[in-house]
Protein backbone atom coordinates (compact mmCIF):
# COMPACT_ATOMS: atom_id res chain seq x y z
CA UNK A 1 0.00 0.00 0.00
CA UNK A 2 1.41 3.30 -0.68
CA UNK A 3 -0.34 7.04 0.34
CA UNK A 4 0.37 9.98 -1.55
CA UNK A 5 1.71 12.72 0.60
CA UNK A 6 1.75 12.41 4.65
CA UNK A 7 -0.99 13.18 7.05
CA UNK A 8 -4.43 14.62 6.82
CA UNK A 9 -5.33 14.70 2.60
CA UNK A 10 -3.42 11.32 2.23
CA UNK A 11 -5.27 9.00 -0.21
CA UNK A 12 -3.98 5.63 -0.11
CA UNK A 13 -4.25 3.28 -3.11
CA UNK A 14 -3.57 -0.06 -3.49
CA UNK A 15 -2.28 -1.58 -6.94
CA UNK A 16 -5.52 -0.38 -9.54
CA UNK A 17 -7.86 0.28 -6.25
CA UNK A 18 -7.72 3.93 -4.95
CA UNK A 19 -9.74 5.66 -1.94
CA UNK A 20 -12.16 8.77 -3.21
CA UNK A 21 -14.54 10.95 -1.35
CA UNK A 22 -17.91 9.68 -1.93
CA UNK A 23 -19.92 11.71 -3.77
CA UNK A 24 -23.98 12.21 -3.35
CA UNK A 25 -25.58 10.03 -6.17
CA UNK A 26 -22.82 7.05 -4.88
CA UNK A 27 -25.63 6.20 -2.09
CA UNK A 28 -27.10 3.79 -3.92
CA UNK A 29 -24.02 1.57 -4.34
CA UNK A 30 -22.75 2.51 -0.82
CA UNK A 31 -26.19 0.56 0.26
CA UNK A 32 -26.31 -2.33 -1.59
CA UNK A 33 -22.90 -3.09 -0.29
CA UNK A 34 -23.81 -2.36 3.44
CA UNK A 35 -26.96 -4.66 2.79
CA UNK A 36 -24.52 -7.46 1.25
CA UNK A 37 -22.33 -7.43 4.47
CA UNK A 38 -24.88 -7.06 7.01
CA UNK A 39 -27.01 -10.08 5.03
CA UNK A 40 -23.79 -12.16 5.84
CA UNK A 41 -23.70 -11.82 9.27
CA UNK A 42 -26.15 -14.33 10.67
CA UNK A 43 -25.94 -12.77 13.76
CA UNK A 44 -27.60 -9.51 13.25
CA UNK A 45 -32.11 -9.63 13.52
CA UNK A 46 -34.06 -7.63 10.39
CA UNK A 47 -34.38 -4.35 12.00
CA UNK A 48 -35.53 -2.75 8.91
CA UNK A 49 -36.70 -3.26 5.24
CA UNK A 50 -33.71 -2.84 2.44
CA UNK A 51 -36.07 0.66 1.65
CA UNK A 52 -35.12 1.98 4.96
CA UNK A 53 -31.67 0.87 5.01
CA UNK A 54 -31.19 2.84 1.39
CA UNK A 55 -33.00 5.93 3.60
CA UNK A 56 -30.53 5.74 6.41
CA UNK A 57 -27.17 4.96 4.06
CA UNK A 58 -28.46 8.31 1.83
CA UNK A 59 -28.57 10.11 5.37
CA UNK A 60 -24.81 8.78 6.43
CA UNK A 61 -23.76 10.20 3.01
CA UNK A 62 -25.56 13.55 3.31
CA UNK A 63 -24.03 13.79 6.79
CA UNK A 64 -20.66 12.11 7.39
CA UNK A 65 -17.12 12.53 5.72
CA UNK A 66 -17.56 9.42 3.32
CA UNK A 67 -15.22 7.88 1.57
CA UNK A 68 -15.16 4.71 -1.11
CA UNK A 69 -12.65 1.93 -2.57
CA UNK A 70 -13.10 1.79 -5.69
CA UNK A 71 -11.34 -0.61 -7.98
CA UNK A 72 -12.02 -0.64 -12.10
CA UNK A 73 -14.93 2.13 -11.78
CA UNK A 74 -16.35 0.13 -9.04
CA UNK A 75 -17.18 0.35 -5.78
CA UNK A 76 -16.35 -2.00 -3.46
CA UNK A 77 -16.48 -0.57 -0.01
CA UNK A 78 -17.19 2.30 1.49
CA UNK A 79 -16.12 4.80 5.22
CA UNK A 80 -18.14 7.29 7.19
CA UNK A 81 -16.43 9.30 9.61
CA UNK A 82 -17.05 12.74 11.70
CA UNK A 83 -13.90 14.50 12.57
CA UNK A 84 -16.27 17.06 13.58
CA UNK A 85 -17.80 14.58 16.52
CA UNK A 86 -15.01 13.84 18.55
CA UNK A 87 -13.33 11.52 16.11
CA UNK A 88 -15.79 8.75 15.22
CA UNK A 89 -15.87 6.11 12.63
CA UNK A 90 -19.24 5.21 11.96
CA UNK A 91 -19.48 2.95 8.84
CA UNK A 92 -16.73 0.81 7.51
CA UNK A 93 -18.03 -1.84 4.92
CA UNK A 94 -16.62 -3.46 2.02
CA UNK A 95 -18.64 -5.71 -0.62
CA UNK A 96 -18.27 -9.80 0.59
CA UNK A 97 -16.82 -10.20 -2.76
CA UNK A 98 -13.96 -8.08 -2.50
CA UNK A 99 -13.08 -8.80 1.37
CA UNK A 100 -9.34 -9.46 1.98
CA UNK A 101 -8.05 -7.95 -1.08
CA UNK A 102 -7.14 -4.21 0.84
CA UNK A 103 -10.45 -2.53 0.77
CA UNK A 104 -11.09 -2.10 4.51
CA UNK A 105 -7.41 -1.17 5.04
CA UNK A 106 -7.61 1.71 2.73
CA UNK A 107 -10.17 2.76 4.07
CA UNK A 108 -8.84 2.89 7.76
CA UNK A 109 -5.88 4.25 6.34
CA UNK A 110 -7.69 7.31 5.12
CA UNK A 111 -9.34 7.36 8.60
CA UNK A 112 -6.64 7.57 10.12
CA UNK A 113 -4.99 10.59 8.14
CA UNK A 114 -8.04 12.45 8.22
CA UNK A 115 -8.64 11.60 12.25
CA UNK A 116 -4.96 12.62 13.23
CA UNK A 117 -5.94 12.85 16.84
CA UNK A 118 -7.31 9.43 16.84
CA UNK A 119 -11.29 7.88 16.66
CA UNK A 120 -13.24 5.33 17.87
CA UNK A 121 -15.71 2.96 16.67
CA UNK A 122 -18.26 -0.15 18.12
CA UNK A 123 -18.55 -3.04 16.39
CA UNK A 124 -20.46 -6.66 17.27
CA UNK A 125 -18.52 -8.75 19.98
CA UNK A 126 -19.66 -11.63 17.41
CA UNK A 127 -18.34 -9.88 14.47
CA UNK A 128 -15.23 -11.75 14.89
CA UNK A 129 -13.73 -10.68 11.39
CA UNK A 130 -13.84 -7.04 12.09
CA UNK A 131 -12.69 -7.49 15.54
CA UNK A 132 -9.17 -9.14 14.17
CA UNK A 133 -9.37 -6.39 11.24
CA UNK A 134 -9.40 -3.76 14.04
CA UNK A 135 -7.17 -5.07 16.79
CA UNK A 136 -4.40 -5.81 13.43
CA UNK A 137 -4.34 -2.33 12.67
CA UNK A 138 -3.67 -0.96 15.78
CA UNK A 139 -7.09 -0.37 17.23
CA UNK A 140 -7.47 -1.52 21.04
CA UNK A 141 -10.78 -2.81 22.73
CA UNK A 142 -11.55 -0.07 26.10
CA UNK A 143 -15.38 -1.20 26.94
CA UNK A 144 -17.77 -4.11 26.24
CA UNK A 145 -21.28 -4.09 26.75
CA UNK A 146 -24.15 -6.47 26.56
CA UNK A 147 -26.09 -5.27 24.34
CA UNK A 148 -26.82 -1.19 24.79
CA UNK A 149 -27.87 -1.08 20.83
CA UNK A 150 -30.31 -1.16 18.66
CA UNK A 151 -30.06 -4.64 17.98
CA UNK A 152 -29.82 -5.72 21.33
CA UNK A 153 -26.43 -7.42 20.82
CA UNK A 154 -22.77 -7.54 23.13
CA UNK A 155 -20.75 -4.81 21.45
CA UNK A 156 -17.55 -3.42 22.05
CA UNK A 157 -15.90 0.41 21.54
CA UNK A 158 -12.41 0.50 20.25
CA UNK A 159 -10.22 2.98 20.44
CA UNK A 160 -7.13 4.13 17.56
CA UNK A 161 -4.63 6.73 19.13
CA UNK A 162 -1.67 7.36 17.34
Amino acid sequence: MRAAGEGAGVTPTLGDMHIRRARHDDWPELAAIFIAARAGMAYLPRLHTDEETRAFIKGVVASHETWVAEEEGRIIGFAAFGPEDGGWLHHLYVAPAAHNAGAGSLLLAKAKAELRQGFSLWTFQANLGARRFYERHGCRQVRRTDGDNEENLPDILYEYRP
